[in-house]
């Protein structure tokens, strides 16, 4: 007899609930929600309107299944999950995006610090002497740019990758997308010195490192290198220099042969600065190039960033610990304009945490929350 009678008032209480009769009391008191409810038939205008006078809010009806969203009741739902030609009915769960991801790099180095406190790379200009970005990407912003590759007159198709992947750890937007650059707000430049196949010439990266000295680039990055000298090259290196820009380059990925020097091209001249890698416990990487002229270490392993085609991925190599040293230079510009391509350099190799022998370590491991704080005490305080 219980079951009876609650069944009986369970078919009573849906009755009252489609004839809109609902009870003042349970009016008064009744909270509301979004459900899905799912019918085992096609859905009529009439199921529908009698929700509506029963107080519910239709907000939609699927057109390739018998389901609509509708606002209801507690009470309400109590009584459709009696009803026969219910299916089911599900809250209209929330969703939220999953958000971008902020590689350990950034975080590492205290990128993440800096930015809180305002500073997030604006009013820097800061070039990629690379395989080009893909400007199309949603995590990217590229401000200009030009080509120096021969059949390849488009900086903003990288047919390779290497320049996109290295870019996003420079400036990869904050935007709840893809991931956290170091310094998201630069103003980010494509300058194509190698191709598809990503290779390119001495003379590719002077015209490269002429164009950021004519367009008044603040800092350079050059994820890139060769074995051998040149006189050109490191001419070039020096007038760039010498005209106030801040060149950062990868140490190379020739591992170490005893105490023999493995360092690169332009990273080895002295106008230049060499930046090896670490992984995520600041071991240096094993194919982390050595020498004397290796000023600071920085991530390289597993580091993960922008690719072409809206899509990401992970790395490895000096190309990927240098970026994280020219987007920390660009956050010490933006914090402070006033100084000098050589100031900034010294802030970063002076604040460096040492991590052993500097001819495999050099100055240790980038801290750009520290350049930053030093540069506050030092050069405003001089001021």
């Amino acid at each position: 007899m219980k079951r009876l009678f609650f069944a009986v008032m369970s078919v009573v209480f849906f009755l009252s609930l489609v004839a809109g009769q609902l009870p003042v009391s349970a009016q008064s008191k009744a909270s509301v929600s979004d459900y899905l409810v799912g019918f085992e038939k096609e859905v009529k205008q009439k199921q529908l309107n009698q929700l509506e006078q029963a107080g519910g809010e239709v907000k939609h009806e699927f057109k390739y299944m018998n389901v609509v969203q509708v606002s209801l009741t507690d009470q309400a739902v109590k009584a459709l999950q009696n009803n026969p030609n219910v299916a089911y009915i599900e809250e209209d769960a929330k969703v939220q995006a999953f958000g971008q991801t902020t590689p350990w790099g950034i975080t590492e180095i205290n990128a993440d610090d800096v930015q809180s406190n305002g500073t997030t790379g604006t009013g820097v200009k800061v070039a990629v002497l690379d395989s080009g970005i893909s400007a199309s990407h949603e995590d990217l912003s590229v401000a200009g740019g030009a080509s120096f590759v021969d059949g390849e007159p488009d900086p903003y198709n990288d047919g390779n990758g290497h320049g996109t992947h290295v870019a996003g750890t420079i400036a990869g937007l904050d935007n709840t997308l893809g991931v956290l650059g170091v310094s998201p707000d630069v103003s980010l430049y494509a300058v194509k010195v190698l191709g598809s196949d990503g290779s390119g010439t001495y003379s590719g990266i002077i015209k490269g490192v002429e164009w950021a000295v004519s367009n008044n680039i603040d800092v350079v990055n050059m994820s890139l290198g060769g074995s051998r000298g040149s006189t050109s090259l490191q001419q070039a290196m020096d007038n760039a220099y010498n005209s106030g820009v801040l060149l950062v380059a990868a140490a190379g990925n020739d591992g170490t042969r005893g105490k023999k020097n493995t360092i690169g091209y332009p990273a080895k001249y002295s106008s230049v600065m060499a930046v090896g890698a670490v992984d995520s416990n600041l071991n240096r990487a094993s194919f982390s190039s050595v020498g004397s002229e290796l000023e600071v270490m920085a991530p390289g392993v597993d580091i993960y960033s922008t690719l072409p085609g809206n899509s990401y991925d992970y790395y490895n190599g000096t190309s990927m610990a240098s970026p994280h040293v020219a987007g920390a230079a660009a956050l010490i510009l933006a914090n402070d304009g006033s100084l000098t391509n050589a100031e900034v350099r010294s802030l970063l190799n002076d604040t460096a945490t040492p991590l052993g022998d500097s001819f495999y370590y050099g100055n240790g491991f980038i801290n750009v929350q520290e350049a930053v704080n030093t540069a506050t005490t030092t050069y405003q305080v001089a001021n």
